[in-house]
């Protein structure tokens, strides 16, 4: 009688080892005699040796995440310092030109922000040429809508105008609302834009520039007492 070859499930003998952690300690020398595949090349390893090499990729992969993660907390920290400059900046302002003046030069030297428009809806009417023009109630409440900050897209199309002669050249915005406080109604809008087409992206995280929004907002806002 001829016997079929019996065709052995992948998923089963992996199961089967798993539920018995003890297998090859009853067959000590399957792990000298099975050789396997090298993952990085064409010739056969042993399995203990397949696992040093598994074992030194999840190495190498978790010393890559690590490294990774420590560039992250450089940057947020580099972010955070700036952040803080510019907080002082705006707690030394005394007028509404104080804080247009030290908002587009921290963002310019310190964030390497090359473009920025900015209005406010809190102050007195003509207060500041630029800074307090007027902006339709369909912008006021296009900003209201804004739950965070908005990145890629210019968000605010009424806004294109506010760059002037370099509008044209522009391919990526941030719109970010100015509000004194989180749940605030905002006092104006800022707006960060550059001819990079990466430089602000949707989906981009936006924490810092909700602060930066915020920092903005309450110093415009004193501005009224």
């Amino acid at each position: 009688m001829n016997m079929q070859p019996t065709t052995l499930d992948e998923q089963a003998i992996a199961e089967y080892l798993t539920r018995h952690p003890n297998f090859f300690n009853d067959f000590p020398t399957l792990l000298a005699d099975l050789h396997i595949p090298h993952p990085h090349g064409t010739h056969a390893v042993s399995m203990s040796e397949r696992q040093l090499i598994a074992m030194r990729d999840k190495v190498q992969m978790l010393e890559n995440k690590l490294a990774e993660l420590i560039q992250f907390g450089e940057e947020n920290d580099g972010i955070s310092e700036k952040l803080h400059a510019l907080t002082l900046a705006l707690l030394a302002a005394r007028m509404p030109q104080d804080v247009v003046a030290a908002l587009a030069l921290h963002l310019r030297e310190g964030f390497a922000v090359p473009h920025h428009a900015l209005r406010a809806w809190n102050l007195a009417a003509g207060s500041m040429p630029g800074l307090t023009d007027p902006v339709t109630p369909a912008v006021r409440d296009n900003v209201a809508a804004m739950a965070q900050p908005v990145c890629g897209a210019l968000a605010v199309n009424d806004a294109d105008d506010w760059f002037g002669e370099v509008s044209p050249h522009l391919r990526t915005f941030a719109c970010i609302p100015l509000r004194p406080a989180p749940a605030a109604a905002p006092v104006g809008l800022l707006v960060l834009a550059s001819e990079e087409a990466k430089r602000f992206y949707a989906g981009m995280g936006t924490l810092y520039l909700e602060r930066l929004g915020q920092l903005v907002g309450a110093a415009l806002v004193r501005m009224q007492g």
